[in-house]
């Protein structure tokens, strides 16, 4: 039975614009894969703890040699990789907050950099590929090339990178100038932004349309 692992990340409820895609995009999914199951992770509502000097060298500890603290941090991670594993489709929601992504993502990133259950502690290979992992990214602006601040998005170039080491592979699905419609110095901007929601709205209803016709 095809399982779907949906993660929110937003800080914004109803108003974000990430949701608003995974949403979509989940309800396709499910639309594709009648009886599949779904686990939802919101890490906008409810953030993972972040490394710290108690816990976060759990990953780099044998585990018999765990303090209390290293244990729970590790039995967490545990639950995260087992979450991403139990998945053959992985969404994520990825809004841009001050030039980066939200600092609840780097946490779960940070926990799924564990030798042994998201790499190979030997060869260095990741363990996490061979399922689809579609990311939602939006930006309040615009940040494409010869726009005055390209380059300025460093969550979407990040993320790949950040997860390298576990063989999961993001494809972006994006839409920008998301502040248009509520921020009246960028107005002028708000034809641009819904071109670019349609995008992206048109590239969700594709990803499993050949599926939900049975082709």
């Amino acid at each position: 039975m095809a399982h779907l692992l949906h993660i929110d990340s937003s800080i914004t409820g109803d108003a974000s614009v990430s949701r608003r895609l995974t949403a979509r995009a989940a309800a396709a999914w499910r639309a594709a894969h009648p009886g599949g199951t779904v686990t939802y992770r919101d890490l906008g509502q409810d953030p993972l703890p972040h490394l710290d000097a108690a816990g976060g060298l759990a990953r780099a500890i044998p585990p018999e040699q765990h303090t209390p603290a290293q244990r729970a941090s590790w039995h967490l991670t545990e639950e995260l990789v087992a979450e991403v594993t139990g998945a053959d489709t992985v969404l994520l929601g990825l809004p841009l907050y001050n030039f980066g992504p939200p600092s609840s993502v780097k946490a779960w990133v940070d926990h799924l950099i564990a030798p042994g259950l998201a790499l190979d502690p030997e060869t260095g290979a990741g363990l996490l590929g061979g399922r689809e992992f579609v990311v939602f990214g939006t930006r309040g602006g615009g940040y494409g090339a010869g726009t005055p601040r390209e380059g300025w998005d460093h969550a979407e170039p990040w993320l790949p990178h950040g997860l390298s080491r576990t063989g999961l592979e993001p494809r972006f699905i994006s839409a920008e100038l998301t502040l248009a419609p509520v921020n009246p110095a960028m107005a002028e901007l708000i034809p641009l932004h819904q071109a670019s929601l349609a995008a992206a709205e048109r590239a969700i209803d594709e990803l499993w349309a050949p599926v939900a016709a049975g082709v």
